[in-house]
Formats: structure tokens, C-alpha cells, sequence
């Protein structure tokens, strides 16, 4: 991983015209995962890193000019329902996802990984 690509990747992507910039991976504590830097870089404000919904605590929210940028942990690879699951609707309809809203999703937060998933018609996320 290396910061400033991520944050010129970022910029090509939003001179482009992108309207949503996802990331995906290097968004854990480790020195080597260095995606959250890079976002920051780029001019991310308003982030959010961290969420109290698993899979995906090590989630990032937050936006560069009027465009969201949503950092996805490595978990989203893995499992079939994350806190992306939960946020991207959200941000689709134009809503600005800020740390009150992350806190309330620690009530029903927690994906029981069921056999047969049948999210959303279960708790995750209520």
C-alpha cells in the first residue's frame, strides 16, 4: 500500500465526476495498511473510522467536497453482510452518516453469521 497513490487514485477518481468513492482493504491497525492515511490524505473531513457493527468495525465514512467516501476493512471479501450493507443505502439517498448515527448501530449491530442469511428480515443492523 502506499499513501500517496491511494490519494491520487482518489482524486483521478473525483475528477472523473465519481459521485461515491469506495475503498476496499488496508483498513485495519497494522503499520501496513495504510488506505485510512490515504483517504485522508485525498481531504477526507468529517471521517468516522470505526464502527460498533460486526463484521466491519474497522469501517470509514466520511466525504471530500460533497462526495461520500466509504472505506471498506477486508472483511467485506469474507462475509456476506457488513456495515456497508447498512450505510450505503443511506448514503445513496444523499444522508450524511456522523458519529451519533455509527453509535446507534451498536444496538443490533452484531451479524449472527446464520446459515441461511435472511438479512435484512433478521436483527442486524436494528
Amino acid at each position: 500500500d502506499d499513501i500517496s497513490l491511494i490519494s491520487k487514485a482518489i482524486h483521478d477518481c473525483l475528477d472523473a465526476g465519481a459521485d461515491l468513492i469506495v475503498t476496499s482493504g488496508g483498513m485495519s491497525v497494522d503499520p501496513d495498511d495504510v488506505t485510512r492515511m490515504g483517504i485522508k490524505e485525498a481531504g477526507a473531513v468529517d471521517a468516522v473510522y470505526g464502527s460498533p457493527v460486526l463484521p466491519g468495525a474497522m469501517f470509514l465514512s466520511g466525504r471530500i467536497g460533497n462526495v461520500p467516501v466509504l472505506g471498506l476493512p477486508a472483511c467485506g471479501m469474507f462475509h456476506k453482510i457488513t456495515v456497508f450493507d447498512l450505510i450505503l443505502p443511506r448514503v445513496l439517498t444523499g444522508e450524511q452518516i456522523g458519529r451519533e448515527e455509527f453509535a446507534r448501530m451498536g444496538h443490533g449491530g452484531f451479524c449472527r453469521n446464520c446459515k441461511q442469511c435472511q438479512y435484512p428480515v433478521c436483527s442486524f443492523g436494528k
